[in-house]
């Protein structure tokens, strides 16, 4: 294996931590021993809160390994978060093994350090990535490794459903084996990282020069190696004297507020989908549409099969059509499902009194459920993790990636908390709220998020600038709306920013 697919290969696996996590939630909430233990009922809004709480612990650990990722590196930083990972859920294995009393203190400390962890890879790791691919082939490189979210989500559940089958809900060891089995994840990470490069960029960015040509050996050979360098180095010294932090991004007057607040609405329209609930309550939401708690498991299993199937339309189309493309239709064709579903659960509530059988109602929601969940896999689940890497200079790089996760803690720790309240109160109206969240995600992202797609780091960055010129953040009135499309025609593909580090192994697979 050559250095560039160790280096996706690696990246990838590092993102499916947090799938595996919500997979893994998924059967863990429903567990009679874990509620049980835990001193919780299977309606107690703390089954919310324990889930929730990761979140919190995802937006700190995403300041904290930013911070280190300029300060020390993208690497070590990443070797601290995987650490951070393998410890918390070390605490969620043995919360109440043996015992009762503190488990469930026991159980939020975990959840939170693991968050800790997973907050800063899912900060880190995208940058990481971006840093080390080309322009036209950075959607695609992060697409893949979102992909693997996936196949970490369908790990998890598949693991948690058969055991659970195996030894039945009341049985310990059918919650405790599946969070012993994500271990394997950052230990094997934690093996292999040392194998890895720093990115060249960051090594410039600390003057480091014979670190960074090292590296650029490294991944491309010392034929390739001097001419990335010279690039590289030209791009930094560009960019040297406009140092920024976070006062530049979040004070409105700062000079990175505009991308700033492009990056936070990514996360909050991807949290308004409602599909961190989705993926956490999925045997509930079908349970909803009138199938009995096993088939409930078994169709939310499927859909995270087909869900992982459908990523790949999201690689093969993201550096094609655009991130804007896929982004609005997407929300739009969530928003439709939801409005659909929600006639769909009204009448499963009432299929006795209507005379309605039960398969004429939950047969079409299982199809209609399904198609959204390929929705917003192709069109929101890398999209948003992948605009910030695409609009910062790369002084603030990190720093804009940090509080994307930030953000998405936040974001995903009020919608899971508030998801199960909702199923409790709402019950299936829940799903005609995700239908109007979904349509202003839409229509947000159609106004005011650029298409970064095909373009450097430098061109996205002028449209910021633009916009101040023209006094509007609409796309549509920035530079005759240039910025609603993928570049038309094919780049000359200069050097510095623009260098495709990745491209020979993006263009061959």
């Amino acid at each position: 294996m050559d250095k560039k697919t160790e280096i996706v290969v690696f990246s990838s696996t590092a993102i499916a931590l947090y799938g595996y996590d919500q997979g893994m939630m998924s059967l863990i909430n429903t567990n009679h021993d874990y509620l049980r233990t835990m001193g919780i009922g299977e309606e107690d809004p703390l089954v919310g809160v324990i889930v929730s709480v990761y979140y919190l612990g995802t937006a700190l650990g995403a300041i904290l390994a930013s911070y280190l990722a300029d300060v020390r590196g993208r690497k070590p930083s990443i070797f601290v978060c995987l650490a951070t990972t393998s410890l918390g859920n070390l605490i969620m294995f043995l919360s109440g093994l043996g015992f009762s009393k503190g488990a469930m203190p026991m159980m939020f400390l975990g959840r939170i350090i693991m968050g800790l962890g997973v907050g800063g890879i899912d900060a880190v790791i995208p940058v990481y990535s971006s840093e080390l691919n080309s322009d036209g082939g950075r959607g695609k490189a992060l697409a893949q490794e979102f992909q693997s979210n996936i196949f970490g989500l369908n790990m998890a559940f598949a693991i948690n459903l058969f055991i659970t089958i195996a030894l039945g809900k009341s049985n310990q060891w059918a919650w405790r084996i599946p969070i012993a089995v994500m271990q394997v994840y950052p230990v094997l990470l934690l093996a292999f990282i040392y194998r890895l490069p720093e990115t060249p960029r960051w090594f410039i960015s600390k003057q480091k020069e014979e670190d960074a040509h090292e590296a650029l050996v490294d991944i491309y050979g010392e034929d390739d190696a001097k001419e990335k360098f010279d690039g590289l180095k030209s791009a930094y010294q560009e960019e040297s004297g406009k140092p920024v932090g976070y006062g530049d991004m979040l004070s409105p007057k700062g000079s990175q507020f505009h991308p700033t607040v492009v990056t936070i609405m990514g996360q909050v329209n991807q949290a308004l989908t409602g599909y961190g609930a989705v993926s956490v309550y999925g045997p509930q939401i079908f349970e909803l549409l009138g199938f009995p708690v096993r088939t409930s498991e078994y169709l939310t299993l499927g859909n995270y099969v087909s869900y992982f199937f459908l990523m790949t339309f999201a690689w093969m189309y993201i550096d094609v059509v655009g991130r804007r493309v896929l982004m609005v239709g997407g929300a739009f064709s969530i928003s439709i499902c939801f409005a659909i579903l929600t006639i769909l659960g009204g009448l499963a509530a009432n299929t006795e009194s209507l005379g309605i059988p039960n398969l004429a109602v939950s047969i079409p929601g299982t199809v209609v459920l399904y198609i959204a969940t390929g929705a917003f896999g192709i069109g929101w689940l890398s999209e948003v993790w992948l605009i910030p890497t695409e609009i910062f200079p790369s002084t603030a790089r990190a720093q804009g990636a940090a509080v994307s996760v930030v953000i998405w803690g936040f974001a995903n720790f009020a919608v899971t908390l508030f998801t199960p309240i909702g199923f409790n109160n709402l019950n299936y109206w829940l799903f005609l709220v995700f239908a109007a969240t979904n349509l202003f995600a839409g229509l947000w992202t159609w106004l005011y998020s650029p298409e970064t797609g095909g373009r450097s780091f430098e061109e996205n960055q002028s449209f910021f600038e633009d916009a101040k010129d023209h006094n509007s953040w609409r796309v549509s009135k920035i530079n005759k709306g240039e910025f609603k499309h993928m570049p038309k025609g094919e780049k000359d593909g200069e050097e510095g920013e623009s260098t495709p580090l990745l491209s020979g192994l993006l263009s061959s697979s």
